[in-house]
């Protein structure tokens, strides 16, 4: 059966006939069918939910779902979805998302691709656990399933104005008609504005921006539906969107030891890095530019056709080409000195895909069996460029941050014993260290360009799939997936220095003037290469002096690297259904997720240095790795009561992950490590309820996930907490809750109010879960009261978000450059304003 197409006049449906949730239909099994019917854990938020709860976006949506988190970081394309605390960071395009994110049955390879306004929704289907079987390799952790409303054969005219704190300022508007008998059409089109919700101090410039976080976008769509038969219907999408935004800065949680030295650099106390850490200010520090350009356009084509053959099989085909683009600049210190930035231009800062992507189904039915075949193909490729850029203070922000740690170094050394009593490093004229260490004329160490790299990545992917549930009885199913996954990975990259970068070379090319300018300033000889101190003093000052973007052994650099894989994942459900009222399932799945290469410099040590000649921080030239795998297990249960108006569902999980893909910053760079295991467990439930009180609906969910990493012990030094504990972004307790209540104002206008709320408990935001980054629990609260004409001619609506005006951390990471401070990026304060529809 084919999935919601727009149907030709027929009659209302009278407003006596009853409405139940038990008839509510979803396609998670990319099938049309009942929600209590579908052995999987899930929501289905419709329409009405959807407009009372003012979803635009993937992020606006976790507020009705329990489990779901959406965070993001550097910019909005930095958007990650996570389900029962397991997802996979977005700050590289390398990796792939474990939540997969569909939308009108086009998949989106990152989440941050498919981040944007969706327009006029039918539902969304959100899908917890692997759902590789249907929806492909990497959903291991789960799928939203975004279904946009089709064009229908009426004559249909809308408008949105909507008003707000923050400047903001919303138009949208749509116009649906016939096409003759057989074909139908639809176009909408919106454009949104907002000042910033965080305060900038920009230092000396050049920044003259003073708020981030502001929104300024556009998008339209249209779409063409054409039914020449009675089996057969083709529907055409067309779509495109434009963000131009300056995003993201990151507030201070922890101001440390370097903050005074941004603050000499950037003019004067206050000028560098604030005070006092205080995020409830939202007073962030820039000097550069955070503007973010991103375009997102593509074409789609679903075919459905009910076929002579096999008792009436339906055959489906869903084409599609997307191309998207990011350019994104960044003040990469976050502090108001000029210290390194990256510029806004496509050739030194952006990530771009263009996809292709071919899906073929045969879908049928006999009286035992519901049955499914299918192929998919994509083609991606993968553009980035990565830049680093020095500004005028870098040289003496580095000399003056090494001084200092070096100097810390000697005095824990001098008070433990392990150095001279009275060792006491000269930290006078810290910004002409750097110099004195290289030998080269100040000034001449860092300027310009760090790193300029490119990388390019071809990914074809192709899949065979099948699913299958056997009427065993009347009352059990049994449901039998497989998916076989075939996909090559290329992936060229190119590296490259800019000739001001200079400082790296000379200091491992002179290491006997760098032993003799440390000595100089008082640091004992035993300190240079004690065992003891990690780091030490030559480890402290070669780690600031050869951090990777200003690594001169990266300089031309092109390494090419290809890996395949071939996997297969699948499910296996037992589903039985004891009376008209509960049915129960157990289910058994292996999830996957690809492979891939991390897009970014990763250096190592080198053993024996500096007894060996430079370089002694070397480059890592292959930065694969592996496939995600979850086997992952649910009892369930789906009752029905009151007559239709009462669903409560719940499952029990666990699941367990092999070689998880970690994406970690580690103060300079982005490192991707496999974690051996990592297990969820837990229980997810969930109510809907459609109260014997005319109007009144009730929608709620409870998640408890322990999500923690395996006793692994891990090489990197920097994820020394990690075994054991629970993962970032994984609270132990997930809440939401919504209630919707609508009356009537005489007999020809209807009032409507809806209040929603959002639980997490305690979770550290932070990939190497420093306690630093734990976010305590809150909870956010939406309302929108609505009064309108009964026949949808005008609704006015007054909305607000974030009522209670939480200041929470999104994610909380290490302040670059800045050893012992901390900064986070934070979600959005509330806001509020009101919204006039209008249709006819």
């Amino acid at each position: 059966m084919p999935t919601a197409y727009a149907q030709k006049a027929s009659p209302p449906a009278s407003d006596d006939e009853p409405t139940t949730l038990a008839t509510m239909t979803v396609t998670a099994q990319k099938r049309e069918e009942a929600m209590q019917d579908v052995p999987i854990t899930m929501t289905a938020l419709p329409e009405q939910l959807l407009q009372d709860t003012g979803v635009r976006d993937i992020k606006d949506v976790q507020l009705l779902v329990p489990g779901l988190h959406v965070s993001s970081t550097t910019n909005e394309a930095q958007t990650t979805a996570r389900i029962r605390g397991v997802g996979t960071n977005g700050d590289n395009a390398g990796l792939e998302s474990a939540v997969g994110v569909v939308i009108d049955g086009v998949y989106r390879p990152r989440t941050g691709v498919g981040f944007g306004d969706l327009g006029q929704l039918e539902r969304i289907e959100v899908l917890k656990g692997p759902q590789g079987t249907v929806f492909g390799k990497n959903t291991s952790a789960g799928v939203i399933n975004v279904m946009t409303r089709r064009p229908s054969y009426s004559q249909i005219v809308e408008g949105e104005i909507t008003v707000g704190n923050y400047g903001a300022m919303g138009v949208s508007g749509s116009y649906n008609d016939a096409l003759g008998e057989n074909a139908a059409f639809s176009i909408y089109a919106a454009k949104r504005k907002r000042d910033g919700f965080n305060e900038v101090n920009t230092g000396q410039g050049p920044r003259a921006e003073d708020e981030d976080g502001d929104q300024n976008f556009h998008s339209i769509r249209g779409q063409l539906l054409w039914e020449p038969t009675e089996n057969l219907d083709i529907n055409f999408i067309a779509d495109y969107s434009s963000r131009e935004e300056n995003c993201c800065v990151g507030v201070t949680t922890v101001r440390g030891p370097t903050a005074n030295i941004a603050d000499a650099l950037a003019g004067g106390a206050g000028m560098g890095i604030i005070p006092v850490a205080d995020p409830e200010r939202r007073l962030a520090y820039a000097n550069r530019s955070t503007e973010q350009d991103m375009k997102d356009k593509g074409i789609s084509a679903e075919v459905n056709w009910i076929t002579p053959w096999m008792n009436g099989a339906t055959f489906t085909s869903i084409t599609a080409s997307r191309d998207w683009q990011s350019i994104n600049g960044l003040d990469l210190d976050f502090s108001g000195a000029d210290v390194l930035y990256r510029r806004a231009n496509y050739d030194d800062s952006s990530t771009a895909f263009k996809s292709f992507s071919q899906e073929f189904r045969l879908t049928g039915a006999t009286d035992k069996i519901d049955w499914m075949v299918g192929a998919f193909y994509s083609d991606e490729d993968l553009e980035r460029h990565d830049q680093y850029v020095f500004g005028e203070d870098y040289e003496a922000y580095i000399g003056a941050a090494a001084l200092g740690s070096i100097a810390r170094i000697v005095a824990q050394g001098v008070a433990d014993g392990r150095y001279p009593a009275g060792s006491v490093v000269n930290t006078a004229n810290p910004f002409g260290f750097v110099s004195a260490v290289t030998g080269l004329a100040p000034g001449t160490n860092y300027s310009g360009d760090a790193a300029d790299d490119l990388y390019n990545q071809s990914a074809k992917s192709m899949s065979l799939f099948t699913n299958n549930t056997w009427h065993a009885t009347d009352a059990l199913d049994l449901t039998l997936g497989l998916r076989y996954t075939r996909e090559e990975k290329e992936l060229r990259s190119a590296y490259l220095n800019g000739p001001g970068n200079k400082g790296c070379q000379a200091v491992q090319g002179n290491v006997g003037g760098a032993v003799g300018a440390l000595i100089g300033r008082g640091v004992p000889a035993a300190a240079l290469l004690d065992p003891a101190v990690n780091p030490n003093v030559a480890q402290q000052l070669l780690g600031l002096l050869c951090v990777p973007w200003a690594n001169f052994a990266f300089n031309g650099l092109t390494t090419n690297q290809d890996r395949t894989e071939k996997e297969w994942s699948g499910t296996l459900k037992a589903a039985y259904r004891w009376n008209d009222h509960v049915m129960t399932y157990v289910s058994g799945a292996r999830g996957y997720k690809g492979g891939g290469f991390n897009l970014d410099r990763v250096q190592v040590a080198v053993a024996g240095a500096p007894l060996i000649p430079p370089p002694f921080i070397a480059p890592v030239e292959e930065t694969s790795f592996p496939g995600e795998f979850v086997d992952s297990y649910e009892l369930g249960a789906k009752t029905t009561w009151m007559d239709g108006n009462l669903l409560l569902n719940a499952t029990l999980f666990h699941q367990q992950f092999t070689d998880f893909q970690l994406n970690s910053f580690l103060g300079t760079s982005y490192v991707v490590r496999s974690i051996p295991e990592v297990k969820s467990m837990g229980v997810d439930a969930e109510i809907l309820w459609q109260t014997s009180m005319k109007g009144l609906m009730l929608q709620g969910g409870l998640t408890y996930a322990d999500t923690r990493y395996g006793d692994d012990l891990l090489p990197d030094a920097d994820l020394f907490l990690l075994p054991g504990n629970h993962i970032s972004f994984a609270p132990l307790w997930s809440g939401s809750a919504s209630a919707t209540y609508e009356w009537d104002f005489g007999s020809e206008h209807i009032g409507r109010f809806n209040i929603g709320a959002k639980y997490l408990s305690e979770h550290n935001t932070g990939s190497d879960l420093d306690p630093q980054k734990i976010q305590g629990a809150y909870t956010l609260v939406n309302a929108r009261v609505a009064v309108g004409a009964k026949n949808k001619r005008w609704m006015l609506e007054f909305w607000g978000q974030n009522l209670t005006d939480e200041t929470y951390t999104q994610v909380g990471f290490d302040a670059p450059l800045q050893t012992g401070s901390w900064n986070a990026f934070l979600g959005a304060p509330r806001t509020y304003g009101m919204t006039l529809r209008m249709q006819y």
